[in-house]
């Protein structure tokens, strides 16, 4: 049996998991907040320690989904 394409498992998660969308959210959220801070010209020491933490929580959140797609990648096979 053919395994079913990350990305429309991601997708269908997006749509069927309430825990998967709030992790989708919150890493939109650290995106758009890392944007704006990289996007600024002479940041502040705060908003640098801010940035670097933030891109932490982001990468962490990714591999959660990642885990979170596969675990139902595999329950679907």
């Amino acid at each position: 049996m053919a395994s079913i394409p990350l990305e429309n498992l991601s997708a269908q998660l997006m749509e069927t998991s309430e825990e998967y969308r709030r992790l989708a959210e919150q890493h939109s959220d650290y995106k758009r907040r890392i944007e704006e801070l990289s996007s600024r010209r002479f940041p502040t020491q705060e908003e640098q320690v801010e940035e670097m933490r933030l891109k932490k929580l982001k990468l962490h959140l990714k591999d959660k989904m990642y885990d979170f797609v596969r675990q139902h990648q595999q329950e679907s096979i």
